[in-house]
C-alpha cells in the first residue's frame, strides 16, 4: 500500500509517494513526486530532490543531499559513516547530483575532516550493483562503474570515465576523463585522461579511441592526443621532459591542456 505524504511550504504543496512501511524521519526534506519504497529508512538530515525514486530496503542517513530524478535500487546504503579509523564522529557530508542510477546494494559513505569533509557525486552516472564509493571520493558526471568496483578513500574520477567490473582503486588515485579501466584491474597509480589501462597492477594498453569518438572528440583533436600519448609513453622521456616537449610541440586545445594539467598534478605517479 502506498500512502501520499504532503508538506506545505508557503503556497507550494509537495506531494510524494511513500510506502506505509517506510520510515522517514520528521526532519528529512522530501521533494515533489519522490517515491520511497517498502522498508526504506530515510534519516533526519537527508534531503531528496524532486522525482527521485528510492527502492525497497534502501537506507539513507547522515547529512546527505540527493538531487533530482535519481533512481536508487533496493538494498543500497547511502550516507553512512566512513570506514576510516581516524573518523571521530564529526559532521560530514555526501552530495549526489541529478539523474544518477544507483543499482542494488551500492554503498556510498560520507567524507572525513581530513579529506575536506564531503563525498561528492555529479550527474548522469551509473553505479552498477555492489559498487562501493568510500569517504571523500569526488566523482564527476557521465561515469559508468560496473559491478562490484570498489573505490578507496579520496579517489577522484573525472567525467565520461568507464570502469569495468570488479576493479579495485587505491586511495588518493585520480582517474582522468574519457579513460577506461579494464575488468579485474588493480589501480594504484593515476590514470591519465583518454587512456585505456588494464591489469594487476593496471598498465597502459593504449588510447581509449572508442570513448573519444563517443564523446564527440574530433579527428584533429584525436590526432593530437595520439601525439601526446606517443610522447609520454614511447619517447623514453621522463614525465617532466615529456610535459615540456608536449607543451612546445602540440597544438593548444582544451583536451591537450587538460592532459598536461593532469600530468603536472600526478602526485602518485601515473600508470606506465
Amino acid at each position: 500500500m502506498i500512502v501520499l505524504a504532503a508538506e506545505k511550504k508557503g503556497k507550494v504543496l509537495h506531494m510524494s509517494n511513500i510506502h506505509e512501511t517506510a520510515i522517514v524521519a520528521p526532519g528529512a526534506k522530501i521533494g515533489k513526486n519522490v517515491e520511497i519504497g517498502p522498508y526504506a529508512i530515510i534519516g533526519e538530515n537527508v534531503e531528496i530532490g524532486a522525482g527521485t525514486v528510492v527502492g525497497p530496503h534502501v537506507v539513507i542517513k547522515g547529512w546527505t543531499t540527493i538531487g533530482k530524478n535519481n533512481e536508487i535500487f533496493h538494498g543500497a546504503s547511502i550516507g553512512f559513516e566512513p570506514q576510516d579509523l581516524k573518523f571521530d564522529g564529526e559532521k560530514s557530508y555526501l552530495f549526489i547530483g541529478d539523474d544518477n542510477t544507483i543499482r542494488e546494494n551500492v554503498t556510498i559513505h560520507r567524507g572525513t575532516a581530513d579529506g575536506g569533509g564531503e563525498t561528492r557525486i555529479g550527474n548522469d552516472n551509473l553505479l552498477m550493483a555492489y559498487c562501493h564509493v568510500a569517504h571523500d571520493c569526488q566523482l564527476g558526471s557521465h561515469i559508468v562503474m560496473s559491478n562490484a568496483t570498489n573505490l578507496a578513500g579520496h579517489v577522484v574520477i573525472e567525467d565520461h570515465t568507464v570502469i569495468a567490473g570488479m576493479v579495485g582503486v587505491h586511495q588518493f588515485v585520480r582517474i582522468g576523463k574519457m579513460s577506461m579501466v579494464g575488468a579485474h584491474s588493480k589501480v594504484v597509480k593515476d590514470v591519465p585522461p583518454y587512456i585505456l589501462v588494464d591489469g594487476h597492477p593496471a598498465g597502459v594498453n593504449g588510447i581509449n579511441v572508442v570513448g573519444l569518438r563517443r564523446n564527440g572528440v574530433t579527428p584533429e583533436k584525436r590526432r593530437e592526443i595520439k601525439r601526446a600519448y606517443k610522447t609520454l609513453y614511447r619517447s623514453k622521456l621522463n614525465i617532466d621532459e615529456a610535459i615540456e616537449k608536449m607543451d612546445q610541440e602540440l597544438d593548444a586545445s582544451e583536451e591537450i591542456e587538460h592532459f598536461l594539467r593532469f600530468l603536472r598534478n600526478a602526485s602518485r605517479g601515473i600508470c606506465r
